[in-house]
């Protein structure tokens, strides 16, 4: 069972993450950064701690997911092709505390970001307990379709003068974001564009391969480096609006999970996380199970004997 193109599987195996929307409660399509791996059944693997259990909640109440492959940082890809698949999700309650069942997940996540493998020994496991906590979403696709890189993905450029919308400093110092809306039937479409401030709010490009129709929507803008360090994502959330000739986004708010990069943001994330965990283990009568560290170590170890591969 599969609908991914035999092609392009290399692609998407070397692009370092992905973007993934879910549907919130309200049908706001809510896109964030992810890591994500292929299976050789031809599903997708997602995972996502019960601190950020948003994505898990929004699927098991609506399995109509997308992602969309279109930042090539680190892949080591010239001029990567954008790959965006359709799917259905599930996402079942079982709070994985090793990597048994998602063993490449965790070996390839490891080469790819090397500073993660201090989490898993003292003392960097002290503090990262509830990240090694996981839930798995598996995607099903449905359908894959294929784009033309946007051009360029690095560079930044000062924020432009004139309208200055709720966000426009943020989405400035990006050149493109991730416009999260829905189809016709109501399911989530990912297309890469740039933004433009204007008095309504932000110009965005439709997108070219499934018609999408104004109502809730959202724009991600994130980075990272080819260690898969320095991350930064954020997402302005709005209504998508057309006047028949032109689409735009009208900002309502603005979500920075981990802050600007401070270091009080850092340590502001690291205790939110360990009170989200805790939420979400009390709403459901649980104690928090103890990280089998021994498995994780392993895989740790195992990336980090295999030769660098850029």
């Amino acid at each position: 069972m599969t609908i991914l193109d035999p092609s392009l599987t290399d692609t998407m195996d070397a692009y370092r993450t992905c973007e993934f929307v879910t549907l919130g409660r309200d049908g706001t399509p809510l896109t964030w950064p992810t890591a994500a791996r292929r299976r050789e059944d031809g599903t997708i693997l997602v995972t996502t701690s019960p601190a950020f259990a948003q994505k898990a909640l929004n699927v098991r109440r609506d399995g109509r997911v997308a992602l969309l492959f279109s930042d090539p940082t680190g892949s080591g890809l010239a001029d990567a092709t954008q790959l965006f698949v359709t799917g259905t999700a599930v996402c079942p309650d079982d709070i994985m505390t090793g990597p048994e069942g998602a063993e490449d997940y965790w070996t390839t996540l490891f080469e790819r970001q090397p500073d993660s493998r201090k989490y898993v020994v003292p003392p960097g496991r002290w503090l990262m307990g509830w990240y090694y906590l996981r839930l798995h979403i598996t995607v099903t696709p449905t359908r894959m379709t294929t784009r033309p890189p946007l051009l360029p993905l690095a560079a930044t450029a000062p924020a432009p003068a004139g309208p200055r919308p709720l966000g426009a400093g943020l989405l400035a110092r990006f050149p493109s974001a991730v416009l999260g809306a829905r189809d016709a039937s109501g399911a989530p479409v990912l297309v890469r564009t740039r933004t433009e401030p204007t008095e309504d709010g932000f110009a965005v490009e439709p997108d070219p391969d499934h018609e999408m129709v104004p109502g809730p929507a959202s724009l991600l803008v994130h980075r990272h480096d080819g260690r898969l360090a320095n991350l930064h994502n954020a997402l302005v959330r709005g209504e998508l609006r057309s006047d028949g000739a032109r689409w735009w986004v009208v900002p309502e708010k603005v979500i920075e999970p981990t802050g600007a990069g401070r270091a009080a943001d850092m340590f502001r994330t690291l205790r939110n996380a360990r009170r989200a965990t805790d939420g979400y283990l009390e709403r459901r009568g649980l104690s928090r199970p103890a990280v089998r560290w021994d498995g994780f170590r392993a895989l740790a170890q195992e990336a980090a004997a295999r030769p660098a591969n850029g």
